[in-house]
């Protein structure tokens, strides 16, 4: 692991201005690049951390706020120790922040992080990596689906509702992904039960996605998060492993 330097940084967009974190290794030479998604929980402490590690591995990586319509980080102010058990009104308040984030607004704001991204003296020239937790991965495939052109690589840890009878699930952009993909499923998720599991897994075979979907057992929603109680040591090193696998193959 090397050095890392870190930013905050604004990125223009076609609704606003969306604040987010950069960090890279701190030589300053450009590296590849990777667009981390968040989960519901937002641009926080935790995931800077994991945005550090990911740039000490030697890459640039660009965690947007996806939520800045509704204000600048933290959009809703979140205890150290996030305990939805502890605090019922959590997802009372998240709930309707996460579904007001409608896919065409990813798509718009993925124009802008990429543009901002190829831009950016610290990354490479050429495709970028994207990976996305919780609601985050539903992201990254909105992007891969968008953008083919400019994605090499999309990884997604605990996703839910990724292939519902919604019309533009997110399961539904696999005809136009040409990235190599990664998803490691929760084991204990009722956001992804099996059926979607079976159905996401289908449509990107039909499609020719190359890709890796595993389930990891005794896993739980946000299995990856070390400031929740749903955090799984074993899995979340799984995720790592298979996470720097993936970018290692496609840059």
């Amino acid at each position: 692991m090397t050095d890392v330097q870190a930013t905050a940084v604004d990125i223009p967009t076609e609704d606003g201005v969306a604040d987010a974190y950069v960090v890279h290794p701190a030589d300053g030479r450009p590296r590849p690049a990777v667009l981390f998604y968040q989960d519901a929980y937002g641009l926080r402490p935790y995931l800077r951390s994991m945005a550090d590690r990911l740039a000490g591995a030697g890459y640039t990586v660009l965690v947007p706020n996806v939520f800045y319509r509704l204000g600048r980080t933290p959009v809703l102010e979140l205890p150290e120790f996030i305990d939805p058990d502890a605090d019922p009104t959590l997802w009372e308040r998240l709930g309707p922040i996460v579904s007001g984030l409608t896919p065409d607004q990813v798509r718009r704001d993925a124009d802008a992080y990429l543009r901002w991204l190829a831009d950016s003296p610290v990354a490479s020239d050429g495709p970028v990596a994207l990976t996305g937790y919780c609601m985050g991965a539903r992201l990254v495939l909105w992007t891969a689906g968008a953008h083919p052109d400019r994605v090499a690589a999309g990884a997604g840890f605990h996703g839910g509702r990724l292939a519902t009878d919604d019309p533009d699930s997110p399961h539904l952009q696999a005809p136009n992904i040409t990235a190599e993909l990664y998803f490691g499923h929760a084991d204990e998720d009722p956001s992804l039960p099996p059926e979607q599991v079976a159905r996401f897994e289908e449509a990107l075979t039909s499609a020719g996605v190359r890709h890796t979907c595993e389930v990891y057992a005794g896993a739980h929603h946000g299995y990856t998060q070390a400031d929740t109680p749903a955090y799984g040591r074993e899995a979340d090193e799984r995720h790592w492993a298979a996470l720097l696998g993936l970018l290692k193959r496609t840059f």
